[in-house]
Parts: C-alpha cells; structure tokens; sequence
C-alpha cells in the first residue's frame, strides 16, 4: 500500500518562488498552491494541510502576517480553529528591504519558523522535514 504523502500548502503571490518550492518539493509530498493571503485562507479548509509555506509580503507588506494571525487565532469560535496546530514556515526576503529581523513569537508572530529568499533547496527541505516531524526547526 502506497505512503500517503504530507500536504504542504505554498502562499506566495510570486509564481516563479511557487514553481521553485513546488519542483523542490513535489518528489516527497503534494503541493497546494494559492497566489493571495485570502485565496490561501480558502485553501486551507479545503487542503487541510500538514504545513503552510507562507510568504510574508504579497498585496500588502503585512499580509503574511495577517494570514499567520487569523490562522493562530485564539478565538475558539475561529473558522480556521481546526488549523491552528498547522505548522507555518515563513518565507521572508524583508530583510532585503527593510532593516528589520523576526524571529517566531507565539503573540506577535505566530509562525513556527521562517526562511529566507531567495530559498536553499537544502535548508527548506530540512526545515519542511523538522516541522512535519512536530518540532520546531
């Protein structure tokens, strides 16, 4: 009987990163894909995926993190309350643009890790693989 593979859900707004994560990735698990924060919010309940590869800036420069909060809401009445265990991995290249560094913050920043662009095959996939396995990477 086949391995049912883990499902990773990419939200970036940059069909280039997509097609990278996506040719990284494809070999080990099913990738899900959506070009906008609220197009990814959508995916998620129909994906139900294991990890979210999310982008930080899209339309917005805070619209990543905005995804990241509804996603972690504390609220039980959340309509993302079933997801807020996903594992995030943040894709970052705001440190080319800005002078700021984040780091995982369960408040300010709930996401599990992040990674920068432009993305390493190497360091992605062990870090993809650390976050599957429940820990943080």
């Amino acid at each position: 009987m086949a391995t049912v593979k883990k499902r990773i859900l990419v939200i970036d707004d940059d069909p280039d990163i997509v097609q990278a994560l996506r040719l990284t990735l494809q070999g080990n698990y099913d990738v899900y894909s959506a070009s906008s924060g609220q197009e990814g919010l959508r995916k998620v309940k129909e994906v139900s995926p294991d990890l979210i590869i999310l982008d930080v800036m899209m339309e917005t420069q805070t619209e990543g993190f905005q995804v990241s909060l509804a996603l972690r809401s504390r609220d039980p009445d959340s309509e993302y309350a079933a997801y807020a265990q996903v594992p995030i991995l943040m894709l970052t290249a705001i440190h080319q643009t800005t002078p700021l560094r984040f780091s995982p913050d369960s408040d300010y920043l709930p996401v599990d890790d992040f990674v920068e662009k432009p993305v390493k095959p190497g360091i992605l996939l062990a870090k993809v693989k650390k976050l599957l396995a429940g820990s943080k990477a």
